[in-house]
This record gives structure tokens, C-alpha cells and sequence, in this order.
């Protein structure tokens, strides 16, 4: 590319950056090295803005405009949000139920120990699915269908395809309108 703007920021689907341009991975540049550049970006995505400052780190991140469209956030330039595992609440998740039935089958010809078709769920010996009193072919007791999960957290970002972003660092100095 040979008309880009100094600051410009592109993706590339290949694993290095051009000439004149640097990967976006937040590393620390000397002011010195390149004032133009410094004059756009300052210390919005870090450095000491006396003798360093940093490029943006788009590695893992997804791009998002500052701003607030409807119903969003404000996000500033620079602003780093978001997370990538969740572990959900409880109350977090809607109030909703898994009900299971069990009948309880009399014809003993359907009775055996590989399931087949018209088999019935036999009723464990060991444990009582029931809750006391209850007639067959009911509901099992709450404590037969527990909690599930264990607090662990879960993927959260959206599918993505890896590209490499990379800011130009020289090209035309961007004039405001």
C-alpha cells in the first residue's frame, strides 16, 4: 500500500507486517523514533509519553469503535473490556425446570437388563427415586435431579478467524476536516 495514513490500522491475512508498517501487539516504541506517530496515538494505548509509548495490542482482542451506539456502552479510544471465560450464577440463568418421569413397568417380559424397545426404566434398588408416599408413574423427588455445572467458567467469545492487524507507520499525516 503506498497512500495509507501514519496511524492507519489494517488487517492482513498473512503472518508478518509490510514494510513501513508494525504488528499491533502493544509493544513500546521510542518517541524519539517516530514523533508523527506519537503526535496521533500518545499514551492512549500505553507508555510513559516521556521517553516511549505504545502501539495497540489487537492480539486476542476484537476491534470495537468508540463511541456509543444505541443501547451500548461508551467506549473510549484505548478502552480494554470484556473477558474471555464466564462462570455463570445461578441467578443468571433463567428459572426453568428438567422434569423426568419414570413409570414403573409390571410386565416382567419387558424387563431386562439391555434396554430394548418397550422396555420401561426400572426403578433402582439401591436408591428411591420417589418421594415418599408418591404413587407410581409420578415425577422423581427433587433430590434424584440435582444441580449440574460446578462453577466452572465457559468459553465466551464470539467465532473468530485469526488475522494479523498492523498500524502504518509512515504514510500521510491524517488532517482534521
Amino acid at each position: 500500500m503506498s497512500d495509507q495514513f501514519l496511524g492507519e490500522i489494517q488487517m492482513f491475512g498473512f503472518d508478518f507486517a509490510p514494510a513501513r508498517w508494525a504488528l499491533c501487539a502493544g509493544q513500546l516504541l521510542p518517541i524519539s523514533q517516530s514523533t508523527a506517530l506519537f503526535s496521533l496515538l500518545g499514551t492512549t494505548y500505553g507508555g510513559d509519553g516521556r521517553s516511549n509509548f505504545a502501539l495497540p495490542n489487537l492480539q486476542g482482542f476484537a476491534a470495537c469503535g468508540q463511541g456509543q451506539g444505541p443501547a451500548l456502552s461508551d467506549r473510549t479510544l484505548g478502552e480494554v473490556f470484556g473477558t474471555t471465560s464466564v462462570t455463570l450464577l445461578e441467578s443468571e440463568m433463567p428459572r426453568h425446570s428438567h422434569a423426568v418421569n419414570v413409570y414403573a413397568q409390571r410386565d416382567a417380559t419387558k424387563l431386562h437388563g439391555t434396554p430394548l424397545q418397550g422396555d420401561a426404566v426400572t426403578i433402582p434398588t439401591a436408591t428411591v427415586p420417589f418421594a415418599d408416599a408418591t404413587p407410581a408413574n409420578a415425577g422423581f423427588a427433587p433430590s434424584m435431579v440435582g444441580m449440574g455445572g460446578g462453577s466452572q467458567p465457559h468459553e465466551n467469545r464470539q467465532p473468530y478467524l485469526t488475522v494479523n492487524f498492523c498500524i502504518a507507520l509512515s504514510g500521510i499525516f491524517p488532517s482534521r476536516p
